[in-house]
């Protein structure tokens, strides 16, 4: 634009951004035109989803605005517990405590919590055309913490560099990298609280700071405040992102959060003064409001294109207070130019979160071609229809690209590229007893090795899963579970990678004469099967020792040194988990199957454990129902009678659990129908009098959303979940196609490639299609990349209405990558799709 021309349109949006007074809406959070500030209707502060949270016009501003513990906070410090959440007379109060002792040194990811005990609330009123947010203590903070115990706000910086601040009379930009100089600060470790409940096993907390920097002890040295004042302003520069705070307790200060954290965010925060109770945090949280701004319609088709004969439904989300219906345009792109060649009304789907739908369906258009959508002024990314569309670069990376760069114990190059070195060639120690980090979790008596010992033969085999560099159980045996049921249904021929086991080489690129996908499963194989041999029973998992290494980004090679039997080694667990056990069966069992002819020595060993684990299995009752699942696996591979009897055994529970069992024994049901015997023919009938009321359970999910598929997203993206109901619907609908038809399978494919709610269409498998997530929570995140044929975890829901997807490579929730069914359900569903049965 002219920039002539640009400061009378900006003084034109000035204009519209008028006094407007915020209102509570129904969802429970303030409104005024275009912005809305919510208040602690999240609940996941430690992933940036919680407290006091502004948006305007569409975009996620600042969030986590709460007490805080430390100028700049990470995922592994303290976090309070919400007790209480009152909306009445026009404000939002919400009561809060530190410490939550539930997770104090115990839990998923322990934390350490300082010695202080605090109940507070956080009071979210209406004040002028701003937000008064007000905090009131029971008791004042300790000495230890004062300068530390504040209020803090977290603003987003993917949307920040380069973009200017203003705090009073002095000006910044915000950087694109945390700069110094540093201020070293005494440690809220050196008055840890003793507040473990004793529920579960106690962390060992030495143990996970390691040595040096330790992410669980970041608040010692962090950057120098970038200003310090009374009256703050963020892009001053944009009325549709200005946002002033005042404070009317003390000093506010603009911190670099990145600084210790790779994961941080820009915080403005101001601290509790000594003393301070009632009153003890005053701040004026002023958004522009834009009483005239409207959502622009997205436009939400596949990112890939369509099969002529597959169904077209074009999503088109747009601002709930729309009630117009314009035509939309199915537009084809050739040399000449752009053509219209058919414009329709969208039908009204209705209300979904914040927005209203509209569905245009071109499902009888087949002819082939480049197109796009138009509906008004938007525009969709350009798709193909044509016969090919899946034939390559679609789902064929996940096994040419993200599959080998994450086996462990290889080295993986790619030509002049080289993902990592040669990795963890020195694993296992025995884990000690006790808590661990992220679920790991050591009982005494499950080993017999010693705390410590050399547990020999598990380095082999195995992905890293996959933001991370762990192997556990489910994400290694679910994974090649996965692949071999894609193996085995759609038998697709690729041999683009050369993989030496006994060198521990990958060649991406360099073609060895095996299949890939068979070389995976053998992978995944390897590491379970030698596990157990080396133990004696399950692995729970491979894991580093400490929280410096778990977070540590950059080449999996750097995290040991490859030498067994020294500090530095990671740590294999083992645990007493019968579900956890008898599901590795059912996967152990498929995976035999796909790996006959192939690797057999392997196949028979896989079908050992399986087996074992088999007959181990005391699960009774409707517990039995975990067990069918591996019954079922068991005969497929085997045919064996005992466990046909078993399945047949469990018809009473099969039928009244038909919605959690039939997608599994639905092969075998079908196989079924070919005996003539009395018990079969009754198990048959039985179940498929059964699917008619898992049909309609199915079908009421699916209408729960304009996409044709449920989104019940809880703290990570809904993405996995879709392709996981589009994966097992697919057995479904092959066993029985006149009553689940295919519709759902390409309706959960389309929403992973694009067809999704919020800003953000791209798709969710990185590098497929017109835009996809190349920003992503994977090995190489440190450097805002992607793997090809990852598909990160998808649309978040910032509660309880905003789906987002944001472009930003330490968000877990919106983009990480994992094992166990990431990239494999979605390369599934692809074959599926292909497959036109």
């Amino acid at each position: 634009m002219n920039k002539f021309l640009l400061i009378p349109a900006l003084a034109l949006l000035a204009q519209s951004v008028s006094a407007q007074t915020f209102q509570l809406n129904e969802a429970g959070y303030f409104n005024a035109g275009g912005t809305d500030v919510m208040a602690f209707s999240d609940f996941y502060p430690e992933g940036h989803q919680g407290g006091v949270c502004v948006i305007m016009n569409g975009h996620r501003i600042a969030t986590n605005g709460d007490i805080r513990l430390e100028a700049t906070p990470g995922q592994w410090q303290s976090v309070p517990k919400q007790l209480n959440r009152q909306v009445a007379d026009g404000r939002i109060t919400t009561t809060l405590c530190y410490p939550d002792s539930s997770r104090h040194l115990t839990g998923f990811n322990p934390m350490v919590y300082p010695n202080w005990q605090v109940n507070y609330t956080v009071t979210v009123e209406p004040q002028g055309t701003g937000i008064l947010v007000t905090v009131d203590l029971d008791t004042p903070v300790p000495d230890f913490l004062l300068g530390k115990a504040g209020f803090n706000l977290e603003f987003f910086p993917g949307e920040l560099f380069g973009k200017p601040w203003l705090m009073d009379q002095q000006s910044g930009l915000y950087p694109q990298q945390p700069n110094a100089p540093l201020l070293q600060l005494p440690t809220n470790r050196s008055h840890d609280g003793d507040f473990f409940a004793g529920r579960g096993q106690k962390a060992d907390l030495a143990q996970l700071d390691g040595e040096g920097y330790s992410p669980l002890r970041a608040d010692d040295i962090i950057a120098e405040p970038y200003a310090v004042g009374h009256k703050f302003t963020s892009r001053p520069d944009d009325p549709s992102q200005k946002l002033t705070v005042e404070s009317y307790t003390g000093d506010l200060k603009l911190y670099d959060g990145r600084m210790n954290h790779n994961n941080g965010w820009f915080v403005l925060r101001s601290e509790i003064a000594p003393g301070a109770t009632k009153g003890a945090v005053r701040w004026l949280i002023t958004p522009s409001v834009d009483k005239e701004w409207r959502y622009q319609p997205v436009i939400q088709t596949s990112q890939v294109g369509y099969l002529p004969q597959q169904p077209k439904r074009v999503i088109i989300e747009t601002d709930l207070r729309e009630n117009e219906v314009g035509d939309v345009q199915l537009v084809r792109i050739d040399a000449d130019g752009e053509t219209i060649v058919r414009t329709s009304t969208p039908a009204v789907w209705g209300q979904f979160l914040r927005y209203r739908y509209l569905i245009a369906d071109f499902s009888d258009f087949t002819d082939l071609g480049l197109y796009l959508v138009r509906y008004g002024n938007s525009r969709s990314s350009v798709f193909r229809i044509d016969d090919n569309i899946y034939e390559r670069g679609v789902w064929q990376p996940v096994i040419e690209y993200f599959l080998p760069v994450q086996m462990c114990h290889m080295r993986v190059a790619e030509k002049y590229r080289v993902w990592h070195d040669a990795c963890h060639l020195d694993d296992a120690l025995m884990a000690s007893v006790g808590n661990h980090i992220d679920g790991y979790d050591q009982s005494p008596g499950l080993s017999k090795y010693e705390a410590g010992a050399i547990v020999p033969g598990v380095n082999v085999g195995g992905w890293h899963d996959a933001g991370d560099f762990d192997l556990r159980v489910e994400s290694q045996a679910g994974e090649a579970y996965i692949l071999a049921l894609a193996y085995e249904q759609f038998h697709p021929e690729i041999d683009v990678t050369s993989i030496d086991q006994q060198r521990h080489r990958v060649e991406i690129h360099e073609p060895d004469g095996r299949n890939d996908i068979l070389q995976q499963v053998e992978n995944g194989a390897l590491t379970v099967v030698r596990s157990y041999q080396a133990l004696g029973r399950l692995y729970r998992g491979i894991i580093c020792n400490s929280l410096r290494q778990y977070a540590m980004l950059g080449d999996a090679a750097a995290m040991t040194d490859g030498i067994l039997g020294n500090s530095d080694d990671r740590w294999i667990f083992t645990e007493d988990n019968p579900m956890r056990a008898i599901s590795t069966a059912a996967q152990l069992a498929g995976a035999a199957r796909a790996l006959r002819g192939f690797n057999d020595p392997l196949s028979k060993e896989c079908l050992d454990i399986a087996t074992t684990l088999y007959s181990q299995s005391k699960l009774e009752g409707r517990m039995a129902g975990l067990k069918l699942q591996a019954a079922v696996e068991l005969y497929l591979t085997t045919g064996e009678q005992a466990y046909l009897d078993f399945i047949l055994d469990q018809q009473e529970l099969i039928v009244s659990n038909i919605s959690r069992c039939s997608w599994f024994t639905a092969r075998v049901a079908k196989q079924l129908e070919a005996k003539k015997d009395k018990r079969s023919k009754a198990f048959v009938k039985a179940f498929r009098n059964a699917l008619g009321a898992d049909k309609e359970q199915l079908d009421k999910q699916a209408a729960e959303t304009p996409y044709g598929v449920p989104y019940r997203p809880s703290i990570w993206g809904a993405g996995w979940d879709i392709q996981r109901f589009g994966f097992e619907y697919y057995f479904l609908a092959e066993a029985y196609p006149e009553i689940f038809p295919k519709g759902i399978i390409y309706d959960a494919l389309n929403f992973v490639l694009g067809c999704h709610p919020g800003l953000n269409n791209a798709s969710f498998a990185s590098g497929v299609g017109a835009q996809s997530a190349t920003v992503a929570y994977g090995l190489n995140r440190a450097d805002w990349s992607y793997i090809p044929g990852g598909v990160v975890s998808g649309t978040a829901l910032i509660r309880p209405d905003f789906p987002e997807l944001l472009t930003f490579p330490f968000l877990w929730q919106q983009v990480e990558y994992v094992l166990g069914g990431g990239s494999s359900h979605y390369m599934f569903l692809v074959l599926a799709a292909n497959k036109q049965f």
